[in-house]
């Protein structure tokens, strides 16, 4: 009986752990043009947990959309991977209360 509490205990662990809470982030860059493209991406390729084929570029709006892991790769860091290369990126006010927003 013991064995078998503890064998459920022990699969109900192992299968309610994440490994993976892809999100999807918009992300605002008021000078974004097609020649800053590689910039970006070369920016926030470096991840694990960028999803590299899922990057939506609307240069209208100056935005870039993505998919990504937050528990690889926070979404603060991202947007400081673009800044680091030299573009401005606008963040959103925190409504919500909560780092990492």
């Amino acid at each position: 009986m013991k064995k078998t509490l503890l064998a459920a205990t022990l699969a109900l662990a192992l299968f309610g752990c994440r490994r993976a809470d892809v999100r999807t982030v918009t992300i605002e860059i008021p000078d974004l043009a097609p020649a800053n493209q590689a910039q970006v991406v070369a920016a926030l390729s470096k991840y694990n947990g960028v999803e590299k084929d899922s990057f939506k570029w609307d240069f209208q709006a100056k935005t870039v959309t993505l998919a990504y892991d937050s528990l690889q790769v926070a979404q603060t860091n991202l947007r400081m991977a673009i800044e680091a290369k030299g573009l401005t990126v606008v963040y959103p006010p925190n409504t919500t209360g909560r780092a990492g927003y």
